[in-house]
């Protein structure tokens, strides 16, 4: 069974009680968090910690996201590796390296990608929407990518799938959410500011999951190698932003589960209110913790399993050469 992530969204200070995680607010208020019983801290408020509990965190092999002003993603604390592989590294550095190597990974990621962009419309198509002509559209796209010949190639691909997948979510989304273009850095809408905040979730999700893992994550396919991002995670993400995001984005809105009064704008764009960002970490992390019978493990695994199964089935790949299998939705 795995451990729960905790989201702490309260202003004050972290720091180190004995063997326990303490969070003093700013309110006078003070949690004991025992830090045995999570799996990965974020911090949404504007916490102050200092190097004794980023130690205890390290000895728990915990990592912490911090999430900035208005709730950007800021940064990871990665602790010490428990697994740790000069091999590993080696290797995919030179996976990295090698042009058809790299090409074979990106595009059986993107892939992936393309048949859970698919799947998504595939359910709605069954229920009072009509997407048959983006739903081959899709499909093409994925034979398209299934024969590319480049990274760029295979980017142009990838960003032609998605805008014809982002064209559809306005008649998925029960008014007055709508989506006419993606728009970030900052979201327009409350429906950009959803998808924005909810991709930051999923992206960091794979950050912990590499983590465990000899993989660097700075090492990508894909996506560019960076300075200040995890370009594998960004990867992965790509994999598991239809099935994670968006999906529960749908049932959010569709649920009437949130609403535009959990949305403020202002000059840097349209961002969820903290009630509104409470309401979507919840139904996030509950679908986290939903599980599929998985067809190759034969047994039941949770959605935070299956993106671990991922990473640990391209580590595979890039040690041994067994196939690597990212995943496509077949629930």
């Amino acid at each position: 069974m795995t451990k729960p992530n905790h989201h702490v969204f309260t202003d004050g200070e972290l720091s180190r009680s004995e063997d326990t995680l303490r969070i003093d607010t700013l309110d006078g208020e003070v949690e004991h968090l025992p830090v045995e019983s999570i799996d990965t801290l974020y911090l949404h408020g504007q916490i102050d910690f200092n190097t004794r509990a980023l130690g205890l965190l390290n000895d728990h092999g915990v990592p912490a996201h911090v999430f900035g002003w208005k709730d950007y993603y800021k940064g990871s604390y990665l602790p010490k590796r428990s697994h740790l592989s000069g091999n590993t590294v080696v290797e995919q550095v030179r996976a990295y390296d090698d042009p058809d190597r790299r090409l074979g990974i990106a595009t059986l990621m993107i892939e992936a990608s393309i048949h859970n962009m698919r799947a998504n419309l595939v359910y709605y198509n069954a229920r009072d929407c009509s997407f048959d002509s983006e739903i081959d559209r899709l499909e093409s796209l994925k034979t398209k990518a299934s024969t590319a010949e480049s990274i760029d190639g295979l980017r142009g691909t990838e960003a032609t799938a998605r805008k014809t997948y982002y064209s559809c979510f306005s008649e998925i989304l029960r008014d007055p959410f709508a989506l006419d273009r993606r728009e970030y850095n900052p979201p327009t809408n409350e429906t950009n500011a959803l998808i924005s905040f909810l991709n930051a979730m999923v992206y960091t999700a794979c950050v912990s999951a590499i983590r465990k893992t000899a993989l660097d994550p700075t090492v990508g396919f894909m996506h560019e190698p960076g300075d200040r991002r995890f370009t594998l995670s960004l990867d992965i993400a790509d994999i598991y932003k239809p099935i994670l995001a968006d999906r529960v984005l749908f049932r959010l809105v569709n649920r009437r589960q949130i609403s535009p009064d959990e949305f403020e704008s202002d000059l840097d764009g349209c961002l969820l209110t903290e009630d509104g960002r409470l309401t979507v970490l919840a139904e996030y992390e509950e679908t986290l913790d939903k599980t599929v019978e998985h067809p190759r493990l034969k047994r039941n695994v949770s959605y935070k399993t299956l993106v671990q199964t991922d990473v640990y089935s391209l580590k595979k790949h890039i040690l041994t050469g067994e196939p690597y299998r990212p995943t496509e939705r077949w629930w």
